[in-house]
């Protein structure tokens, strides 16, 4: 089973940059999009064969989600109990024969921290949410984690300590998290591999020098691990500020 993650920074800006080239020659079976930036009605999309779920953020142009599937779930949810940012769009759960798929955008604790308190309660709703879903059937949970884990993921780890995505309680909230029985697949097979982002700041040639952060994830359930079969970083995917990350699971 192939599935994909990506951060497209405004759909439909990204589909004029060639998103429709990469989600057919990347043929995965599940594709998540996070930041949508649109409301119902606002694109169509003709994706031969895959059912579609999105869930739209009250404001306009801001945040939302999005699930294209081949196989249909067997129940789709649209965010987490009373999070008060389910009304951002920010999670969309299917529930599969196999596992439970949980696509996320998690909100940015800001520049100035001002959001790093909401933050950090989100990050225990989801954790508890997640393990709620473990109990019934393993998780894959993916989507734009907005935390750089450790330092080896992002490039200038000294002079960023400390700021969002990487404070020392946003790289908690991930540890205790893959404490709790779950894997981040790339470093599961990688865990020492450099050099790897999937986000750059739009700055002039920073993506160029690739520097970057690794902040976009596929999480799994530890009983998924020896299913794991691949974990990629698509960094030559233009499109967005954020490039695709691609999952290989041999269910």
């Amino acid at each position: 089973m192939k599935l994909v993650s990506w951060n497209v920074n405004g759909l439909r800006a990204c589909v004029k940059k060639g998103f429709i080239d990469y989600f057919n020659k990347v043929d995965a079976d599940i594709f998540c999009i996070q930041e949508t930036k649109l409301q119902e009605g606002q694109i169509t999309l003709e994706l031969e064969g895959y059912h579609q779920f999105w869930n739209y953020a009250l404001r306009k142009g801001y945040s939302g989600t999005a699930v294209f599937t081949k196989k249909k779930p067997l129940s789709v949810k649209y965010g987490v109990g009373e999070n008060k940012t389910e009304e951002e769009g920010r999670i969309i759960t299917l529930e599969f024969p196999e596992f439970h798929l949980v696509n996320v955008y998690t909100p940015n604790s800001k520049r100035d921290l001002s959001r790093l308190a909401e933050r950090l309660e989100w990050e225990d709703e989801i954790r508890q949410y997640l393990l709620t879903l473990d109990k019934t059937k393993p998780v894959v949970y993916c989507g734009d984690l907005n935390v750089a884990h450790q330092e080896i993921d992002l490039k200038n780890a000294k002079s960023n300590m400390g700021n969002s995505g990487f404070t020392d309680e946003e790289r908690e909230k991930m540890t205790l998290l893959l404490n709790s029985g779950f894997i981040d697949s790339f470093r599961y097979l990688y865990p020492d591999k450099t050099d790897a982002y999937t986000w750059w700041s739009y700055m002039n040639k920073v993506r160029e020098r690739n520097i970057g952060w690794r902040i976009d994830y596929f999480v799994v359930s530890e009983k998924l691990k020896d299913t794991i079969t691949e974990a990629q970083i698509h960094h030559e995917v233009m499109g967005s500020d954020h490039c695709p990350v691609y999952l290989e699971l041999n269910l």
